[in-house]
């Protein structure tokens, strides 16, 4: 393998040299681990002993995402990224980007977009992993050499890689950073759509390109080039309405059936629907580094209690099911993690595990789902959300009928729009005392109702119904018991134990 070529030696050297960084942290998913010290080796012998170069193995939560935390733990001063990479933003650290050199055949997939050229009049938007930008330029040339579709259809729009780096927003005067593609990029690094006077330009998965503003995404028909990974799939899911065909380069052919990505909207609905049903929320946090993260989960924090309902925020790196049992009381769990490892299948879990912006679905009163789907949370920090129902009972004149609940088929009054009416408005400390008086008088209930209906409006509620509350420090006797002693020896024979006589030998 050309060590070179395929880490990209030479521009992660002059980067370094550029900015004139001592401590360089490497990041490598566990896929390119075995490369990790030979190029290691190799940046140290261009850089000399004046940088110290360390490799990170094992990311704290996903190996897409630059891992901030880790690289931390060693005053790290820039993180090399390596291998499949989500271009999230970072908050404190800069990153370098090495995406890598996948093979592509460039015949076999020029000759493959003639074909579906043949077959629509649209024109084909041509999106791709990261790992085979390199190629592109040279896809571009085989296609205008390939015969021309039979229907005249030539209009083939490739998308570019947004940037190859990325600096957080306290270390540079504008909040997204663009090298290497001019400024027509500029801005659109955290946006998945930017509309200006004549245009719309997109941002997605490091991707950005621009389409006419009397058009939309669903006049094109988007061609994929890379293997069916979370990538694409927060392609299919974005634009679920655009005829969409993936070209597998492993294989060499286009596979037209993306049918089972969109069948994951369906489920995504019946989650949203269920979440509504929740009266105790559970925040999980799958990131530290990606830039607003924080804001967020406020945000969330804010939604959820306007809702009427509680939440727990939990970290615990990157969440199992195993994980997620020790929280029971939780009947719906609020992933905050990057866009493309924001969907977990949570077929396996307790409770379902929901993206932020199906949270926005769920718990904003009023609020339908018109078929658009986000899975960057970046794009709802600063989203305008219809006006939320609230504790103190504002917004309560649009609409204070009881919703009703596809799940348990019938009408149910959320909590926050009964108390409000009831005039049950308190502040966040009588509130708190009220709501502890509740839990103690949950012991003379039916606690089967409480753990079973979902009728615990907090953790202390579910605590208090449980059966078993942990060891109970109220000992009867609290002197301790006396020590004893214990046995001497060997296990094949301890000082205590009688010998056996030897029995006699078979005849």
């Amino acid at each position: 393998m050309d060590l070179e070529n395929s880490y990209e030696i030479s521009r992660t050297v002059d980067f370094i040299r550029i900015r004139n960084y001592t401590k360089v942290v490497l990041q490598l998913p566990d896929e390119l681990l075995k490369d990790s010290a030979s190029v290691c080796k190799a940046l140290r012998r261009e850089l000399g002993k004046s940088v110290r170069v360390y490799v990170m193995a094992d990311t704290a939560y996903n190996s897409c995402c630059v891992d901030e935390i880790g690289a931390s733990h060693v005053g790290a001063e820039c993180v090399v990224h390596y291998g499949h990479a989500c271009m999230s933003p970072t908050s404190n650290l800069p990153a370098l980007f090495v995406f890598g050199k996948a093979l592509l055949d460039v015949s076999a997939c020029a000759e493959g977009l003639r074909a579906f050229l043949s077959t629509t009049e649209k024109t084909i938007l041509v999106l791709y992993g990261l790992e085979y930008a390199h190629a592109i330029q040279d896809l571009q040339e085989a296609l205008t050499e390939v015969t021309v579709s039979p229907n005249g259809n030539s209009n083939v729009q490739y998308a570019e890689v947004a940037c190859l780096f990325i600096d957080p927003p306290e270390n540079n005067n504008s909040k997204h950073e663009i090298s290497d593609h001019g400024d027509d990029s500029k801005g659109l690094q955290y946006h998945f759509c930017k509309r200006e006077d004549f245009s719309c330009k997109y941002h997605l998965g490091g991707l950005n390109w621009s389409i006419p503003a009397d058009r939309k995404m669903e006049d094109y028909d988007i061609c994929w080039i890379g293997n069916d990974n979370s990538a694409f799939a927060n392609i299919v899911l974005t634009f679920n309405n655009s005829e969409i065909i993936r070209y597998d380069a492993d294989e060499n052919k286009m596979v037209k059936d993306v049918s089972h990505l969109k069948r994951v909207l369906k489920r995504r609905y019946f989650l949203v629907e269920k979440a509504k049903d929740a009266n105790i929320v559970g925040i999980l946090v799958g990131t530290l580094g990606v830039a607003g993260y924080l804001h967020i989960i406020q945000q969330l924090k804010e939604l959820i209690e306007g809702a009427g309902k509680k939440s727990y925020t939990l970290v615990m790196g990157r969440p199992g099911s195993h994980k997620l049992a020790n929280f029971p009381e939780c009947e719906v769990f609020v992933y905050v993690s990057c866009a493309q490892t924001a969907l977990l299948d949570s077929k396996d879990f307790l409770a379902p595990v929901i993206t932020p912006f199906e949270a926005m679905l769920a718990f904003t009163k009023g609020r339908q789902w018109t078929g658009e789907y986000l899975l960057d949370f970046q794009d709802l920090i600063s989203s305008t959300q219809p006006a939320v129902v609230t504790k103190q009972g504002n917004e309560l004149e649009e609409e204070e009928e009881a919703r009703f609940s596809f799940i348990k088929g019938g009408y149910v009054e959320d909590t926050a729009t009964s108390q409000a009416e009831n005039g049950e408005v308190d502040d966040s400390t009588s509130a708190l005392v009220k709501a502890t008086e509740k839990a103690m008088t949950l012991k003379s209930q039916d606690t089967d109702a409480v753990l079973y209906k979902g009728s615990a409006k907090s953790g202390s509620e579910y605590f208090s119904a449980r059966s078993y509350q942990g060891l109970n420090p109220d000992y009867e006797n609290p002197l301790p018991q006396s020590y004893v002693i214990g046995r001497k020896g060997r296990a094949s024979g301890y000082k205590d134990e009688i010998e056996k006589p030897e029995s006699d030998p078979a005849v």
